[in-house]
């Protein structure tokens, strides 16, 4: 690249290669700006770049090589850095262009088995050769670029009073080079790389001089690219049960590295890949690109084996249907599941990713003990999800889980968490393909921010069964879920009074299952579950389960969610606003 009336302008961004991706044309965007010459790029950095030969062939390289060979390819000197090689210029298979660098730098810094290993002698050596550089007659002047790979490990976040001294000389310079008029007017320029931006210092970060990159996973068109270079001499029917536009749709979330992990085990394995294999490996894959951090849900079960809710189950399959059919445009960004502990919110949640066909996650604890890493680990789970849309995500325990806008003594770091959540729960340009689905038992507790419109939408309410007959059906549901025949005629008669959960009626279920066998029978009787029923103990904490009921009467978004009961002390006059206080009455109870 080169910019401006006082550089070169044999690359501005009008002549960049059609081919390049999106995100190398932001950096060249930004560069011949004239605002930066400090760029941060971050996320999927260490996939496959793809690249183009003289004779417009594909090839693919990491992207130190891609900003050394293909960015910066017309420039004098690259030197790319990190904390385990030190210094070595980067050409690529050039050759000369590699002599040429070499000679350039030995005549400032020596032989380089002299150049130092130490971050703070090098960044020296680095400033003194720009500022010789600044100074030099314009036809004498190089253009420079340096890339520094792992730039958490150079520039680690931290509050001030924990940063080392070294480490707080690296992170002045480094603002002080990203402000530096000077080197925005000639071609210098600074690439920073690490795949989280949460572990790079905030104060580089945030600086209005640095640009930050997000490098995102592959779209379709650059899977497919690469799947049709993999297969290229092969007869892809005989790695895999898919077409390359097949394979392509398929492998939403993974990088281009994923990819040729499957189709190479396919080559030298013999081994196809069938919708099973390829279905575990992508499980295992993208489990691991967000370290554990989620977990892939293969539900067994569909909305058709929900006790009760008519109306949110017609809801929630004509939400399904719509987004099957590509009509995203009018999908809830999110549902807010909301209900007494045991009503089956979670189970709810497993029916519809049964139902809605498309992959479904679980938000697993993202939290960590040390600085910096809890955002990072977030950042990495929200960038897979983007790529994987559509994608339904599960957050259990959303009112513990996800926090709020109060640091509570972290250093903001449940602030800063709250705000990302937010963030992205609220982007329209994921509507239908990130669908959230946050549970609860206490939505009163969650930030209203989380559950307005635009956010988490429907709000479904969740209750214990309200007639035998649903009591009867739930006993069903659950036998047909443990795989435990229940003939409805076996059991007993059941008041709802007894305000038995789902997992109530599991716990009894499986008693009487055990029942069963001690008498040495496989099948079920009604006499198990009356010895069942007449032997378990119902939860008495009575007061919670009501708060926990209230909070979810008050969160309804649509009346024909409630019961008949429960609909019917709503639309009374003034009836809100006695449920409400009855709500604040218990809270205050339960906080003596």
């Amino acid at each position: 690249m080169s910019a401006d009336p006082s550089r070169k302008n044999d690359d501005s961004p009008n002549q960049l290669p059609a081919w390049y991706p999106a995100w190398a044309r932001e950096l060249a965007d930004a560069y011949f700006s004239g605002t930066t010459s400090v760029f941060l790029l971050h996320g999927n950095v260490h996939d496959l770049i793809e690249t183009r030969e003289a004779d417009g062939k594909a090839g693919y390289c990491g992207i130190s090589e891609f900003l050394a060979t293909q960015l910066f390819g017309k420039w004098d000197v690259v030197v790319s850095h990190d904390l385990s090689r030190g210094l070595r210029p980067q050409a690529g298979a050039n050759a000369e262009r590699l002599r040429q660098m070499m000679q350039y730098l030995s005549g400032r810094w020596g032989e380089p088995a002299g150049w130092p290993p130490e971050p703070e002698a090098i960044l020296g050596l680095i400033e003194e050769t720009l500022d010789r550089n600044l100074i030099a007659k314009a036809a004498d002047r190089k253009r420079i670029a340096f890339l520094f790979e792992y730039a958490q490990y150079l520039l680690p976040t931290g509050d001030l009073n924990t940063l080392a001294r070294g480490q707080a000389a690296r992170l002045v310079r480094f603002l002080r080079w990203a402000q530096n008029p000077h080197f925005k007017q000639v071609n210098i320029a600074f690439c920073l790389v690490a795949d989280r931006l949460m572990e790079v210092n905030e104060r580089l970060v945030q600086n209005a001089y640095v640009s930050n990159v997000e490098v995102p996973l592959p779209d379709r068109e650059r899977r497919l690219r690469f799947i049709h270079s993999m297969a290229e001499g092969e007869e892809f029917a005989k790695l895999t049960d898919f077409s390359p536009d097949e394979l392509a749709d398929m492998s939403n979330g993974l990088s281009l590295v994923d990819i040729n992990v499957v189709l190479s085990q396919a080559t030298r394995g013999d081994r196809r890949v069938d919708a099973q294999r390829f279905r575990v490996l992508k499980k295992d894959m993208i489990e691991r690109q967000c370290q554990g951090l989620v977990e892939f849900v293969e539900p067994k079960h569909n909305l058709d084996l929900l006790v009760g809710y008519p109306e949110a189950k017609k809801r929630l399959r004509e939400d399904a249907e719509r987004i099957a059919r590509g009509q995203t445009d009018i999908a809830p960004m999110g549902y807010l599941v909301c209900g007494p502990v045991g009503s089956g919110k979670t189970f709810l949640a497993e029916c519809y990713a049964g139902s809605i066909g498309i992959p479904c996650v679980v938000l697993k604890n993202f939290r960590s003990k040390y600085v910096g890493e809890t955002e990072g680990n977030l950042q990495q789970v929200l960038s897979v999800l983007r790529s994987l849309g559509p994608v339904v995500v599960i957050v259990d325990e959303a009112d513990a889980a996800l926090g709020n806008r109060e640091s509570d003594g972290d250093s903001g770091t449940s602030a800063r968490v709250f705000s990302m959540i937010a963030s992205q729960m609220g982007n329209t340009k994921y509507r239908g393909k990130i669908i959230w689905m946050l549970l609860t038992s206490r939505p009163d507790l969650l930030p209203i921010d989380l559950k307005r419109q635009g956010r988490a939408e429907v709000h479904i309410p969740l209750f214990y069964p309200q007639t035998p007959d649903e009591i009867r059906t739930m006993f069903v549901s659950m036998g047909k879920k443990n795989k435990i025949d229940v003939e409805p005629i076996i059991v007993p008669e059941v008041s709802p009074e007894k305000r038995l959960t789902g997992a109530d009626i599991e716990s009894i279920l499986l008693s009487a299952k055990r029942n069963g066998l001690s008498a040495g029978r496989s099948d079920l009787t009604g006499a198990d579950l009356k010895q069942a029923l007449d032997e378990f103990i119902p939860s008495a904490q009575g007061l919670e389960k009501e708060l926990q009921e209230l909070a979810a009467v008050m969160e309804c978004t649509q009346l024909a969610f409630l019961p008949d009961e429960w609909r019917k002390k709503v639309t009374q006059p003034e009836g809100r606003t006695r449920l409400q206080e009855r709500l604040v009455a218990i809270r205050q109870l339960l906080k003596m």
